[in-house]
């Protein structure tokens, strides 16, 4: 295996592009990743383009009219954790020495409304859609573990802070303890403002072998661990609701062997707050805090960015947005900028190690859903 490199990263600010063709902000992330990288257009070896709800050949579409045709380009589609799955697959790719530099892509045009259910998901289609799940888990976190509506609405400020400091955020606007805790409730316990937004938006990230990175760039990223697990049967025990647990744990402890590392290695971390319990409940399974801890972690600000370890400080999916496809890479690209020194008012002190997590399509105990977690180091 290769050691691999990010070179380049781009994206295009999250947000609603109703007027806008997906294949255009799609290049805009692609060309500007590109021209970060240094590489010439014609040194891309292969693309792989994460999306869930673009159609066929998107990646094609996207590259076409940037000359990058004749390559092989190859469509993912991994729920939530597809941006995630495509950089993976880049980073195999080089690590297995196929290819020298490839460019991984993510890009999502959302529409309204709830993300609908399988067809096979019979309690989604009856009602108990993402929403719903996640009210549950955090209504079990706040049984077992005394965590308070307060906790759980911190985080939701924390993000939204880190979000007005970020201008390629969906929402840029810091929100008031009250604000979040009095919005619309969605599903008990969880409020408007804890439930990320629908979003269109795309990120890139350019790939290549390490012994060639300096070539291109002079401060390449490197990849010290890459991982994409999916879920596995455990059998639905009753009252049993912490859906993504095993598959974020089990990924998570193999990045922190790929890379040699543990969790109080991290300087910086972008984790999928879909909802806000759902950062809760990462600090506990990524390892920063024990089960149970993770609300009095945010109570301390541990995870703000001038914390022990900040978390999400693009504004993660509650203030930067959720554009599914596009998440996974969006979060590698605040990553290498947080590495880089690039991250402007909202940049966290002299991070050497940063990680992503993404989960994506978990159901409890049925063997659904994948998560990818990566480990970058400067």
């Amino acid at each position: 295996m290769r050691e691999v490199c990010v070179i380049g990263v781009a994206m295009t600010r999250f947000g609603r592009y109703s007027e806008i063709w997906m294949e255009e902000f799609a290049r805009e992330a692609c060309e500007a990743a590109i021209h970060d990288s240094g590489v010439r257009r014609e040194d891309i070896q292969v693309a792989y383009c994460s999306q869930s709800f673009q159609g066929r050949v998107a990646g094609q579409r996207i590259l076409k009219d940037l000359g990058l045709t004749g390559i092989p380009v190859i469509n993912v589609e991994n729920a939530c954790a597809g941006g995630g799955t495509s950089f993976h697959a880049t980073w195999m790719a080089i690590a297995g020495g196929f290819y020298d530099v490839g460019i991984a892509i993510g890009v999502e045009k959302m529409t309204k409304g709830l993300i609908p259910p399988n067809p096979e998901d019979l309690e989604g289609l009856l009602g108990r859609t993402y929403p719903g799940r996640f009210a549950m888990m955090a209504q079990r976190h706040m049984y077992e573990y005394r965590t308070t509506r307060e906790q759980l609405a911190k985080v939701s400020v924390k993000n939204h802070q880190n979000g007005s400091l970020n201008p390629y955020a969906h929402y840029r606007e810091s929100l008031s303890l009250e604000a979040v805790l009095n919005s619309r409730m969605v599903a008990e316990p969880l409020t408007l403002l804890q439930c990320c937004p629908v979003t269109d938006g795309a990120a890139a990230a350019v790939l290549c072998s390490k012994d060639i990175a300096k070539k291109y760039h002079d401060q390449p990223i490197e990849i010290v661990a890459s991982v994409v697990t999916s879920g596995i049967y455990q059998g639905v025990r009753k009252g049993d609701l912490s859906s993504e647990s095993e598959l974020s744990q089990r990924a998570a402890a193999k990045a922190y062997e790929m890379a040699g590392m543990g969790p109080e290695d991290i300087d910086v971390a972008e984790v999928h707050d879909c909802f806000s319990i759902a950062e809760l409940l990462h600090y506990e399974e990524l390892g920063f805090c024990r089960f149970g801890e993770s609300g009095k972690l945010i109570e301390e600000g541990t995870t703000s960015l001038d914390g022990r370890i900040p978390i999400n400080p693009s504004g993660g999916l509650l203030a930067k947005g959720h554009p599914m496809g596009a998440t996974g890479i969006g979060q590698i690209v605040e990553i290498v900028w947080q590495l880089r020194g690039q991250a402007g008012k909202r940049q966290v002190k002299n991070p050497k190690v940063g990680l992503t997590h993404c989960v994506g399509g978990a159901t409890p105990g049925i063997g659904q859903g994948a998560c990818s977690v990566h480990i970058l180091k400067k």
